[in-house]
């Protein structure tokens, strides 16, 4: 198994361990919701110590895949949350941590999948970190527009809280890499490798809080969750396509759309919303990397 493939497995396996050790221990877990935010934090500055700018500007210099896919991301997530939420009438509470999945960034496990994939890895990248800076204004406006009718939404809070959980540690990467590249080389090295322990960490503790509501609401948030991955593949692929985005960068952008920065949703549901709210960002971070991994292996066959 090459390093990229494992690389892009492991995450599942820690997600999957972590989850049945949570629902088996939940005890062990609940107290752990204080360490979501730091968590996320270090996930976020591992991200900043990755972004180079030669990786970037070779992006930056043909803008209108990078423009067309972030705007495909936060036009199609959130409306699809929306719709699929109402369709299955989820209950509030779902339904707006459903539409929280949906206006958030995309993830960062989606790089290793567009590599997988035989797509454009620097457009995913690209588009990953660019979703990130756009999210403190475009996550809590569009969870409040879509989900604000449902529960309360704290906006301007939620603005607030993004820039300082998830912009501030992303920038402390880049700088430490510009300044201090000995050091952000160093730590680059074991850093995935703790983003992966902290999501699994991160979603075991919202299965611990959410295990009684699982159990009886799992099969329907699981039916939402696969339709709004799956969608979100498909219709970021159809709008690359009808964009004039050729094949490589089509993976990229539909891959994109359709993996999400489950962590801050999770982070972000457990602040601002009730514990409910957090169930689909939990379950989203599980199949999405199922998801994403059977989708790069169908499109490497067909190079």
């Amino acid at each position: 198994m090459n390093s990229a493939r494992r690389e892009a497995l492991l995450p599942t396996a820690a997600l999957l361990l972590a989850c049945a050790a949570a629902w088996c221990l939940p005890q062990a877990f609940v107290p752990l919701k204080v360490a979501i935010v730091p968590a996320l934090g270090l996930i976020m500055f591992g991200m900043g110590l990755t972004l180079t700018g030669p990786q970037l500007a070779a992006v930056l210099r043909r803008p209108r895949w990078l423009l067309q896919g972030i705007g495909l991301q936060f036009l199609i997530m959130p409306t699809l949350a929306w719709a699929i939420a109402a369709k299955l009438g989820l209950p509030p509470t779902l339904a707006a941590g459903l539409i929280l999945v949906g206006a958030c960034p995309g993830g960062t496990a989606s790089n290793v999948v567009t590599y997988l994939a035989r797509g454009d890895v620097a457009l995913s990248v690209a588009m990953t970190a660019a979703s990130t800076l756009v999210a403190p204004l475009a996550t809590p406006w569009l969870t409040l527009w879509l989900a604000g009718a449902r529960v309360d939404v704290p906006a301007l809070a939620m603005l607030l809280d993004i820039l300082r959980m998830v912009l501030l540690p992303v920038l402390a990467g880049v700088l430490l890499r510009r300044y201090l590249g000995g050091l952000a080389r160093r730590l680059a090295g074991w850093l995935p490798g703790l983003s992966m322990l902290l999501i699994a960490l991160i979603v075991a503790v919202i299965v611990a809080l959410n295990r009684r509501q699982l159990a009886a609401t799992g099969t329907l948030v699981a039916t939402a969750v696969v339709l709004h991955n799956g969608l979100g593949f498909a219709l970021g692929y159809l709008g690359a396509r009808l964009g004039g985005a050729g094949p490589a960068q089509r993976r990229a952008i539909a891959i994109e759309v359709g993996m999400q920065n489950s962590g801050l949703a999770s982070a972000l549901a457990i602040k601002f919303l009730p514990p409910l709210a957090a169930l689909p960002a939990a379950l989203f971070s599980v199949w999405q990397n199922l998801a994403g991994l059977g989708l790069a292996a169908l499109w490497r066959r067909r190079r």
